[in-house]
C-alpha cells in the first residue's frame, strides 16, 4: 500500500546539500515526491511510497547529510489523491 508524508525539516538543513542529499536518498529508497527549501529556514518534502520506505526516508531526513544539524522532523499524514512518478527539487516558498 502507497502512503504519502509531508514532512518539516527544522535545523540547520539550508545550504548544506540538505535538498540534493534528499533526492539521492530517495532514489536509493523507492520514494517519489518533491522537496524545497522554505523562506523560514526549514526544508519541506512530501514522500509517497510503502510504510517501509517512508520510515526510511524519514529516519534519513532525521539525520540529513554531512553537515546538516537537525533539530527535529515533523511528520503529517497527506490525504490528497496525486500520484508523484519521481522524486525532484521544487524552487523555494
Amino acid at each position: 500500500m502507497i502512503e504519502t508524508r509531508r514532512l518539516i525539516i527544522h535545523g540547520q538543513v539550508q545550504g548544506v546539500g540538505y535538498r540534493y542529499g534528499m533526492i539521492a536518498a530517495a532514489k536509493q529508497t523507492q520514494i517519489n515526491g518533491w522537496v524545497r527549501n522554505r523562506s523560514d529556514g526549514t526544508v519541506e518534502a512530501v514522500v509517497q511510497g510503502t510504510a517501509s520506505a517512508i520510515e526510511q526516508i524519514t529516519d534519513w531526513a532525521r539525520q540529513g547529510p554531512i553537515g546538516a544539524v537537525v533539530s527535529r522532523v515533523e511528520t503529517f499524514d497527506v490525504t490528497e489523491k496525486q500520484i508523484y512518478v519521481d522524486f525532484i527539487q521544487h524552487p523555494t516558498q
